[in-house]
């Protein structure tokens, strides 16, 4: 292999890969290290209204609404009916006529199951004829939660202050992501520790990596929108569908197309990192690869955005680099998938012929691979585990913060297996997908609500 003359091309690389990798997981843990505390402020000065898009969620939709009801006095919760095939609507209907605050936009075929962003669309529309003529529109403010989510009891005031909606220039903020049934979550935990430790995982990545990324897109001024827990401005969607048609699209990451359009409306987008939405975590390996492949796919999608944030007025030049960056990702990933593919093959070849001695493999030429095994392989995804013991969840063990930080290199690989699949969707011209199937259930019932 080493008369191929490949391995300078090789070293070269995956050095390359290192440092750049290294550069950027650096700048995401220092602006994850330096987040302080944020002022609150006073929900009152604000309309709420909280769509949450159902098909077939009569088994989590009651516990969640009631809950919402309960812990947050001045929302409106706006549920849509896709058509669902279960009990979804008689329930909805139920909490409807318990609760003025309750407000059902059934969605018959063939019209609905036309996707998530259309369910958003008619809900907005819904909020938008239900509004009075006379209402500022700037101080209504249209959240999205899933059927299984459940807002912080302090969500409103968070998102009420001075670093979110009470500045006028912003337009959307997006709340952090919990994963309800991690380990110390108050929801029933997955029986078995495999299943249990995929669910943990996904906890450490959004309140983790996931989170320090949108933290460095508050300086970069790009931050995403999530598909649970974004917060908009009525006036902002409004604006959206007189240029757009409709707020949200077809994409299959509706959120962060919005997002996008937020950002070419000359609005900005805040991520509230003190406050969070929590949803219901997978606890299998094949539904997990499934729901990322989607969100690759999105992303694949989004790149024709490419050309209109490059070329807007209103996105500044940091932010259209992180943009288009994250568009890339997943094409970054498919090339990148080859590169470390070809350097395990040679790592596995030296280990077969030169043995485990450091000066062999300093003479031999390989000084590349291994600092990408070490460094930018493991090393970048292992800090999250005693970074998540120490910021978020103290009652963590060391031992199991080690065990988090080792398996989260294992289970970041699983992004590419996502991406190939979801190329190969796109591909097949494929774009269907079936939503998320729900796993576990609540620990306890949610406070019954006075009609």
């Amino acid at each position: 292999m080493g008369d191929l003359g490949l391995l300078p091309a090789v070293n070269t690389l995956a050095f390359l890969l290192c440092v750049v990798f290294l550069s950027y997981v650096t700048m995401i843990v220092v602006a994850y290290l330096r987040e302080g505390p944020h002022a609150a402020g006073d929900p009152t000065s604000f309309a709420w209204h909280v769509l949450v898009p159902c098909l077939d969620e009569a088994r989590v939709v009651r516990r969640s609404v009631e809950r919402m009801l309960a812990d947050l006095p001045q929302v409106h919760v706006w549920c849509i009916d896709d058509a669902s095939t279960d009990d979804t609507l008689a329930i909805l209907r139920s909490l409807e006529g318990r609760s003025p605050r309750v407000h059902v936009v059934a969605r018959t075929l063939p019209e609905a199951r036309q996707g998530k962003g259309e369910a958003l669309n008619a809900g907005w529309a819904a909020i938008r004829a239900w509004v009075p003529a006379t209402t500022d529109r700037a101080s209504v403010l249209v959240g999205v939660v899933d059927a299984d989510g459940e807002l912080d009891v302090g969500a409103l005031r968070a998102l009420s202050g001075p670093d979110y909606f009470a500045d006028p220039t912003v337009g959307a903020v997006q709340l952090a992501v919990r994963i309800a049934n991690r380990s110390t979550g108050h929801h029933v935990r997955t029986t078995g520790w495999a299943r249990q430790l995929l669910v943990d995982l996904q906890d450490v990545e959004f309140i983790g990596p996931i989170a320090g990324m949108q933290l460095l897109r508050r300086r970069s001024a790009s931050v995403s929108m999530g598909g649970n827990g974004q917060f908009t401005r009525l006036s902002i969607l409004d604006d959206i569908a007189s240029w757009a048609g409709t707020p949200w699209h077809g994409a299959l990451l509706e959120d962060f197309e919005l997002g996008l359009h937020v950002l070419l409306s000359g609005m900005r987008t805040a991520y509230c990192h003190h406050s969070a939405v929590s949803q219901e975590g997978l606890s299998s390996l094949r539904l997990l690869v499934r729901q990322r492949s989607r969100w690759a796919q999105g992303s694949m999608q989004c790149a024709q955005y490419l050309r209109p944030v490059m070329a807007s007025t209103r996105v500044g030049n940091l932010a259209a680099f992180e943009i288009c960056y994250f568009l890339l990702m997943p094409w970054i990933q498919l090339v990148g998938t080859v590169i470390y593919v070809f350097a395990y093959l040679i790592l596995v070849w030296y280990l077969a012929t030169v043995g485990l001695s450091p000066g062999a493999w300093i003479d031999s030429g390989q000084w590349g691979v291994l600092p990408l095994l070490f460094l930018g392989g493991i090393g970048p995804f292992f800090i999250w585990g005693p970074l998540y013991r120490r910021r978020t969840e103290p009652a963590t063990t060391r031992r199991r913060a080690v065990v988090l930080g080792f398996a989260s290199w294992i289970y970041s690989n699983l992004h590419y297996v996502a991406t190939w699949w979801a190329f190969a969707r796109v591909l097949a011209d494929r774009d269907d997908w079936k939503k998320s199937e729900r796993v576990s259930g609540p620990s306890a019932e949610a406070p019954a609500v006075a009609p």
